[in-house]
């Protein structure tokens, strides 16, 4: 089955997986494109569990106040490089945490990551860290988080 360079830039444009991950992906799923992003995916879960160990000294403070102006929240994300965390996935990840953190009000970090993701409920948190760490590249954590409501 030929694989085009069209196939892999549109899985790379959805997933950010490299090149040779994309076309692998599609040759292992037979050129389906929901069969190749769940694979990456799976494949991206694989690479953050093994950087979960590396020691994370880089990061972000990001503060989220919902458009009601009475509840918001400040999260602390962290990475390994200052590289990583000036990345748009990044940031990306830092506000869709934060925004969940308003929205859902968990207790603490533990039962935060178990919550089901408010965009994605066939995912929890603690997936979609992870899947962001895998295309990162970098071991990325949930450090802490507050919630403000008036």
């Amino acid at each position: 089955m030929k694989i085009s360079m069209d196939q892999v830039k549109k899985l790379r444009q959805k997933t950010g997986a490299g090149v040779m991950d994309a076309k692998r992906a599609l040759e292992e799923s037979g050129s389906d494109a929901k069969k190749a992003e769940k694979w990456i995916a799976k494949k991206g879960l694989t690479r953050a569990e093994k950087k979960a160990e590396r020691e994370t000294k880089a990061g972000v403070v990001y503060a989220y106040v919902h458009h009601d102006g009475k509840n918001g929240s400040m999260v602390k994300l962290l990475c390994e490089t200052d590289f990583v965390a000036k990345t748009d996935d990044f940031s990306n990840l830092a506000k869709e945490l934060a925004m969940q953190v308003v929205s859902m009000k968990p207790k603490n970090v533990s039962e935060f990551l178990s919550q089901d993701y408010i965009r994605d409920a066939s995912m929890t948190i603690e997936v979609l860290i992870k899947q962001t760490a895998g295309k990162l590249g970098e071991n990325v954590q949930l450090k802490e988080f507050v919630r403000y409501s008036l």
